[in-house]
């Protein structure tokens, strides 16, 4: 049987529904088989109320019975009787359980891929987790070994700390989270895209790099000491200047920005690239991917949803062949 590519059809109350339908035509015209894991008759129901019509057959399954045609469609509970329903309603049963079912066929081999849309991340992981990409490392025991990549075909940023407070993140600055953020980058450009030489650049902290340690220490005692370490083994170059670095990464030529913080990179990543992006966990033993914006609360229903970086989610796996 082929490897199949797994979409988790995410928050039932969100956009996610009409992004995958919006894309289902694109997705229609890719070379890979699909296992979609959600609720078939609330997808109906949301294709009616967002009058898109659904011009594929889905073959409904489960675990034990997929086959090779293009769409399989595992359902999975869940008792919504509106299309959408801004009221509080339980989801975290119906994600864990679509989790769980799209990690079940990752262990038997059966997928080689998860691509999950959006998700409230607050009612599923309710603090266990800081997020989807801690949630899944932990569940296939790959828990401290991934990180969250922010990926354009042109350049992407990792943040070192995901989900956490900001007042937080100088402790969790470590030689080992960016030696384990460099080992994951590297295997990820090299063995997945096929890219031999990588060059990674890495943030300071603080502002003007901690001006010698007058205004902070950690570039002096751990970013520098850890880059100049690494060098070694990778193209790394840093502490650059988190003020200028974005500006700067077309001179030097950089391939992946590592900064310290979630907002760090993202906040200027997102202004350049917008949806033109994707969610990539790199670290574990297959590929799993989101896109890169959230459950888009205050325009559930409207059908303005923007599909693009689902989409793009889709073009990685059919460029790739993973």
């Amino acid at each position: 049987m082929k490897k199949k590519i797994i979409i988790i059809l995410g928050e039932p109350n969100s956009i996610s529904s009409e992004i995958f339908l919006k894309s289902l035509n694109y997705i229609k015209e890719t070379k890979h088989s699909y296992v979609i894991i959600g609720n078939y008759s609330l997808l109906k129901k949301q294709a009616n109320y967002l009058n898109i019509k659904i011009n594929i057959n889905f073959h409904l399954s489960d675990i034990n019975k997929l086959n090779d045609k293009k769409f399989n469609f595992i359902n999975i509970q869940h008792n919504q009787t509106k299309p959408f329903d801004l009221r509080p309603i339980r989801s975290d049963i119906f994600i864990k359980k679509s989790f769980e079912t799209a990690l079940i066929l990752i262990k038997k081999k059966l997928a080689n891929g998860i691509i999950n849309l959006p998700i409230n991340k607050s009612k599923f992981t309710k603090n266990k987790y800081k997020g989807i990409t801690e949630y899944i490392a932990d569940k296939t025991n790959n828990k401290n070994k991934e990180n969250m990549l922010i990926y354009n075909e042109n350049f992407s940023v990792l943040p070192l700390t995901t989900h956490i407070p900001l007042k937080n993140v100088h402790k969790e600055i470590s030689f080992k989270k960016i030696e384990k953020a460099c080992k994951n980058i590297n295997y990820f450009y090299s063995k997945i895209l096929r890219r031999k030489k990588i060059k990674i650049g890495i943030l300071g902290l603080n502002p003007h790099n901690g001006e010698n340690g007058y205004i902070g220490t950690e570039e002096k005692k751990i970013i520098t000491p850890a880059v100049k370490k690494l060098k070694k083994k990778y193209s790394i170059i840093g502490p650059l200047s988190p003020d200028t670095s974005f500006l700067q990464r077309n001179k030097l030529k950089i391939d992946v920005l590592i900064g310290h913080y979630h907002d760090q990179v993202l906040t200027a990543f997102k202004t350049k690239f917008d949806l033109d992006a994707i969610n990539i966990t790199i670290g574990l033993p297959f590929i799993r991917i989101s896109p890169d914006h959230g459950i888009g609360t205050d325009i559930i229903g409207r059908g303005i949803a923007n599909p693009k970086s689902f989409k793009n989610a889709i073009k990685f796996f059919s460029k790739y062949n993973v």
